[in-house]
């Protein structure tokens, strides 16, 4: 399921600060990335099962792998884990409101700190 209007899709941003905004939110990028694309995942276990917070992005100038990109951002989304088959995104999927919401509110903040930064550079 995707998240709608959360100012987050298409922004332009260096891929040193999205990674600082991802990070404080705990959103980690662990071993998915390449030169061209990053992901950043936050794994959620709740009392209705695993999900996965992903916000993708990709390069339109530089190299992701040597931290000297500006990226553009594509719609967040959640999916949830199913063993062993992986990840499901669809919208027939349920996503517990509880969880929803505390998805919308980490995409604010780091909306918020990808902001904040910009303004001051």
């Amino acid at each position: 399921m995707y998240f709608e209007n959360t100012g987050l899709e298409n922004i332009e941003v260096d891929v040193t600060l999205l990674e600082y905004a991802m990070n404080q939110q705990g959103l980690k990028k662990e071993g998915q990335w390449d030169y061209e694309r990053v992901t950043y995942d936050r794994k959620f276990i709740v009392r209705e099962g695993t999900y996965y917070l992903r916000v993708f992005a990709y390069a339109i100038d530089g190299d992701i792998d040597a931290n000297e990109a500006t990226v553009r951002v594509l719609k967040p989304m959640i999916g949830k884990h199913y063993y062993p088959h992986g990840v499901e995104y669809g919208e027939d999927e349920h996503f517990p409101d509880h969880l929803l919401k505390t998805c919308a509110e980490l995409l604010a903040a780091v909306k918020k700190e990808v902001a904040e930064f910009e303004i001051k550079a």
